[in-house]
Formats: C-alpha cells, sequence, structure tokens
C-alpha cells in the first residue's frame, strides 16, 4: 500500500502551542476513507517562530489591515469588529488578530528578511522531504507559492523536476489573488508553479482576505468551489476546507482509489483521475456543444484557430430623463453586424441592452466572455452609454484616487453600481497573453450637459456631494480648488505619455482596462523581474483598449439623417467596413480624422495596447470579408 507524505503548511494565527498538524492528518485520513487506504506521513512547516521576532505596532497592524482590506474584496468592518469570530480567551482581542492576521500578510509582504528566511527554510525542507502533496492554508499558502516560484528553485534542478512530475499543490483559504498580495508579491500576475497539479479550494465567504484565483487556459489548475457558512471564526477554518464534499470526492477519493490500484502511483496519475472525474461532472453540455461545433466545421473545411466571443452593452433609456440617449442601441447592432461581417458567428455574440443592462447584468456576462479563455481565442467588448469619474475612498474613508467607470442602468454613485476597474480587472488581468481581447467604450469620463437642438454627450457630471469629495476650499483665494491626490505609482513608467494613458493627467485615475491596481512594481524593478524570468511578457494582461475620446474631451452622438450613433461607432463601424486589412493603429487615426476633419468634433479617438498587436491587422479581417458575411456564420 502507497504511503502519502503530505507536507501541510498553516496559515495565520499564533500556532506555536496548537496541535494543528495532528488534526489536519486526521481529517485527511477521514477523508481518504476507511482501510486499506493509503497511509498518511504527515509533515508539519511551522515558522510563527520567525515572525513572533518581528516587531509590529498596533498602529502598523492597524495600516496593514487597511492595505488589505482596501483591495475592496473582504467585509472589512466585520472582520476587524469580530461580529463573527468565537471567543478566543485572553487572546480574544482587536489587538490579537491584527498583528497575527493583517499584521502577518502585510509583514510578509514587505519585510524581505522574514520573507526570505521563511523562503529558505521552506525549501530546504521540500528539498529534503520530498513530499507528494503539499497543503497550504492562509498565509501558508503565500510562503509556499513564493518559494516554489522563486529564482532559488530554478537552481535546484532535481528539486525542480520533483515539484513539476509529482507534487499535487493545494491552497485553501489563500490571500494570492487579493489585490494587495498579487501586486506585491508578482508584478501583478499568478503564474502556474512548478508542480504537477495545482487545486485551490475557494470558499466565498471567507472574510480573511482571500479572493478566487483565475489561470484562464492552463489545463493542470483546478479551482474548486469549497462553500461553507459556519460559526466561528470568518469562514477561514482549514479543516472545513479539507473535509469539503468537493474536496474529498474531487481530490481524496481519486487518490485513495489510486493508491489502492497501484502503490506508489504517481501524482500524475493520481491527478488525471481527480481532474476527469470533476471534468465529467462540470460543463459536460458545454463541452459537448463545442466539440460538436468543432466536428461541423471540420466536415465543412472551415476549422478556425482560437474561439471568438464578443459582448455589446448598450444604454438609452436611463432612468432621468436629463441622461438618456438615443444612439446607444442603434450602437450594438451596427457593431454586431459588422463584426458578423468580419467572421463572428451570431452564436458568438451576446447582447444586453437598456433596463437590463444592470451592473450586475453586464458583469455576469462579461464573466461568460472571459470564461474558459484560451491562448488563440479572440474576444471582443463594445460599450456605448454614459461614462463617469468618481472620486473614490480607501480603507481609511479618505478620498485617494478617482476611478473611472461605466454608468449601468441602475449606476447611483456607487462602487456597487459601477463598471470600474475595481470590478473587472479580475476577469482580465490573468488572461493567457497569446488571447486578443478589446475592449471598445464609445463614452467619455469628463462629464458634461447637453443642450437641446445639439449633440449629446456620453459622460454623466458628479452631483454636488459626490463632486465635493475631489474639492478642497482655499481660504487664500476664497475659492473651491482640486484636491492632490497621491499619484497611483508615480514611478510606473518615465515615459510621460505612457504614465498619462494609465492614470491619467492627475496620475491618480484607476482608468479602465489598466488593471493599475496590480501593477506595483517600480521600472527598474519590473525590467530586473523581466531579465532575471526570461519571459517575453510578465504582469496583468493588457487588452487592446479602443476609447472614442481623450481623457480631457467628450464623446459625441451623430445623426444619420434621423438616426442617432455615437460619432466614434458609427466612422470606426464604417472605415472597417472599407477596408480589407487595417492595423488597430490606422483605424483609430482615420477614425479620428473622420471627427476632427468631417464631422468637425472636438473628439480624437485613444488607443492603448500591447506595440506588437497594435500594428498588426485587426484580427476579425482575417475570418471574413468586409461586407460579406463569413460562411456559416
Amino acid at each position: 500500500m502507497a504511503t502519502l507524505k503530505i507536507m501541510g503548511i498553516h496559515g495565520l494565527g499564533d500556532h506555536r502551542n496548537d496541535p494543528w498538524d495532528r488534526r489536519w492528518k486526521a481529517v485527511v485520513e477521514q477523508s481518504l476513507g476507511p482501510a486499506p487506504g493509503p497511509a498518511v506521513d504527515f509533515i508539519p512547516f511551522r515558522y510563527d517562530d520567525i515572525f513572533a521576532r518581528i516587531t509590529i505596532s498596533p498602529w502598523e497592524s492597524l495600516k496593514a489591515f487597511g492595505k488589505l482590506a482596501g483591495s475592496g474584496i473582504v467585509s472589512g468592518v466585520d472582520w476587524l469588529l469580530g461580529r463573527r469570530a468565537v471567543a478566543r480567551g485572553p487572546l480574544d482581542s482587536a489587538q490579537y488578530y491584527l498583528r497575527w492576521y493583517a499584521g502577518y500578510v502585510v509583514a510578509w509582504v514587505e519585510n524581505k528578511q522574514f520573507r526570505s528566511e521563511v523562503r529558505r527554510r521552506l525549501l530546504a525542507e521540500i528539498d529534503g522531504r520530498r513530499p507528494d502533496l503539499i497543503l497550504a492554508h492562509s498565509l501558508g499558502s503565500l510562503i509556499s507559492y513564493d518559494a516554489i516560484t522563486s529564482p532559488e528553485i530554478a537552481r535546484n534542478v532535481a528539486l525542480q523536476r520533483h515539484l513539476q512530475s509529482k507534487v499535487i499543490y493545494v491552497t485553501l483559504g489563500s490571500q494570492l489573488g487579493n489585490a494587495f498580495v498579487t501586486r506585491n508579491l508578482t508584478p501583478g500576475r499568478i503564474v502556474m508553479p512548478p508542480a504537477e497539479s495545482w487545486y485551490h479550494l475557494y470558499n466565498s465567504e471567507d472574510d480573511v482576505f482571500t479572493a478566487p484565483v483565475r489561470l484562464p487556459g492552463e489545463p493542470k489548475f483546478l479551482q474548486l468551489d469549497t462553500y461553507f457558512d459556519i460559526e466561528g471564526f470568518a469562514d477561514h477554518d482549514a479543516i472545513e476546507y479539507l473535509k469539503h464534499p468537493a474536496t474529498v470526492g474531487t481530490l481524496w477519493q481519486p487518490l485513495a482509489m489510486e493508491s489502492a490500484r497501484v502503490a506508489g502511483t504517481s501524482a500524475r496519475t493520481l491527478r488525471r483521475a481527480a481532474m476527469s472525474r470533476f471534468a465529467s461532472q462540470v460543463s459536460v453540455g458545454a463541452v459537448r456543444a463545442e466539440d460538436a461545433e468543432r466536428r461541423r466545421r471540420r466536415a465543412r473545411g472551415r476549422v478556425r484557430t482560437g474561439r471568438q466571443r464578443a459582448l455589446l452593452v448598450g444604454i438609452n433609456d436611463y432612468p432621468d430623463p436629463g441622461n438618456r440617449l438615443a444612439g446607444c442601441v442603434n450602437d450594438v447592432f451596427l457593431m454586431s453586424s459588422v463584426i458578423q461581417e468580419c467572421g463572428f458567428g451570431p452564436d458568438q455574440i451576446r447582447v444586453v441592452l437598456d433596463d437590463r443592462a444592470t451592473a450586475k447584468g453586464i458583469l455576469d456576462r462579461m464573466s461568460w466572455l472571459v470564461d474558459g479563455a484560451a491562448p488563440g481565442d479572440t474576444l471582443f467588448f463594445f460599450y456605448s452609454g454614459h461614462g463617469a469619474q468618481v472620486p473614490a475612498y480607501n480603507a481609511e474613508g479618505e478620498v485617494d484616487r478617482t476611478d473611472e467607470t461605466l454608468v449601468p442602468f441602475d449606476f447611483d454613485w456607487s462602487k456597487e453600481t459601477s463598471v470600474a476597474d475595481d470590478q473587472i480587472y479580475g476577469l482580465y488581468s490573468q488572461l493567457p497573453y497569446d488571447t486578443r481581447l478589446v475592449m471598445v467604450f464609445d463614452c467619455c469620463h469628463s462629464g458634461g450637459i447637453h443642450r437641446d437642438g445639439g449633440p449629446k454627450i456620453r459622460g454623466l457630471t458628479p452631483p454636488d456631494d459626490v463632486r465635493h469629495r475631489a474639492l478642497k476650499w482655499r481660504p487664500d483665494l476664497n475659492m473651491w480648488v482640486p484636491r492632490d491626490l497621491p499619484k497611483l505609482n508615480r514611478e510606473f513608467s518615465d515615459v510621460a505619455k505612457v504614465q498619462r494613458q494609465f492614470t491619467g493627467a492627475s496620475g491618480s485615475v484607476l482608468r479602465l482596462g489598466r488593471a493599475m491596481q496590480l501593477r506595483g512594481m517600480t521600472r527598474t524593478s519590473y525590467a530586473q523581474y523581466k531579465r532575471r524570468s526570461g519571459e517575453r511578457a510578465v504582469g496583468p494582461y493588457l487588452p487592446v483598449i479602443l476609447e472614442a475620446c481623450q481623457e480631457d474631451q467628450y464623446a459625441y452622438e451623430y445623426r444619420h439623417g434621423v438616426t442617432s450613433y455615437g460619432a466614434f461607432t458609427y466612422s470606426l463601424a464604417d472605415i472597417l467596413r472599407r477596408r480589407k486589412k487595417i492595423s488597430f493603429e490606422d483605424l483609430v487615426k482615420e477614425t479620428g480624422n473622420r471627427l476632427v476633419r468631417e464631422l468637425k468634433y472636438d473628439q480624437r479617438p485613444a488607443i492603448l495596447g500591447p506595440k506588437a498587436i497594435l500594428r498588426a491587422n485587426v484580427p476579425w479581417m482575417q475570418n471574413g470579408r468586409p461586407g460579406k458575411p463569413a460562411a456559416g456564420a
């Protein structure tokens, strides 16, 4: 009978006098099933003694909490006040939780000496014991991920091969996907570590700074929904994760069956059994439909490389009559017809209009757009409606930035009703670099009020109470002036134009599609990381972004006879129809020339994206011919 060597790495809290390893081993043995089953050799990894030597004040711990809660992922106030915590005697205090929870995470991320010492100890332990599985809870997932993706592991070829061929990596209650952690632990992107497979156990009720992890197109990664809501501390208990039915059915039972069948079975075989079991239960209908479509296309000799999906959003009938527009729904139908002429099939396009285009409605469909994205796919997002800028609060209740946002039907100037980068960067930032995502925004964020008879402006001006957040009183001038907000990352680029493209003219704007929440490195650190990793691209995924106007301009509507459209959308669509081949850069340039020279609008479109893609031809043109529907579409 096989013996499973399992290394357990505990999470947050002081575990020096806690027999956590015995509890973990017991629940694993129980989950593996009754005898005869694999014997468990449990290897606990301990590191609390290192953190205990670090001095961190209550104020530093409180600031640490703010950094983590500021990501917007957790219900921080409930966590801090301990409303969901079980009483733990003398340790049940805010100071204890701040130090051993928020303080622990931030100290490990920001204290290089602490991080380095823990990494060296863990790598030595993995190298010496050569486990089959690594179970990493909470902070333990950060520690283990950092260790096995570090340059040190690349210098130990034998250990790297062991990890890649035989180790199942399991993270539970992990903060890896938390924006603060991702921004500081990596250059803003999570990658597949050297492991034979990776299971990420995620519970949406877990309040201890946890977040989902997305690795689109990675066959060796699987996120399991391990939902539970219990009485106790923040639904963060490792035991609940390990004994969850999804974990038992997808991980432990296949391990037990394969181990019983062949002693010493490799982790590869075990993973394949578990993965295949999971695949047989999830999304079977979608997989079958996609396979059937591939077979039909192959039979007709029209097999395409990569999948295509498009989401088109248009909102005319905002609840406030003063905010209503006339051309947005027309824009959606126009853009749908154009991309179908360029090769998209009607079954590859989803549309959401007017009162159905709520914040939730848009975000749900954006999840569909990127779901299952793989290298070679082409994804297209189009939005026509109002845009806005919202002065936004940080975790400490201070206005520290401005958020660009789309304006859904139910928009009320709150985060919950916005579609800002805070809400969407998790959807696109982890896309495979070889996926093409194009985002087109026919709106503006400067705000404005149109006059009857003139062209309508597609941007909202904040109400006075929201506008007040971004102002301060100057007694010496007897005037209100804009507040000086901190720069998001002043060392992001030494090219002023690039800095403006990502953070606006003020340097404090979270612009849509840029994932600046994850771009925390300086340009020097980024360059060093890129050289060390040897990768051609690192950091968050950057879509191709086409915007109707510059940051300080307005996006206007255009009357084509008696029919209204967005001036930008109509011109863009007409050029796409006329040109057989055109690059993204030339498309935007020609659209701008038409808006300025022919329509006399003070509206110059903007474009941002990887240079190599911007200079390449629009990919849709390769799948069909403008003016002629694609065969079979």
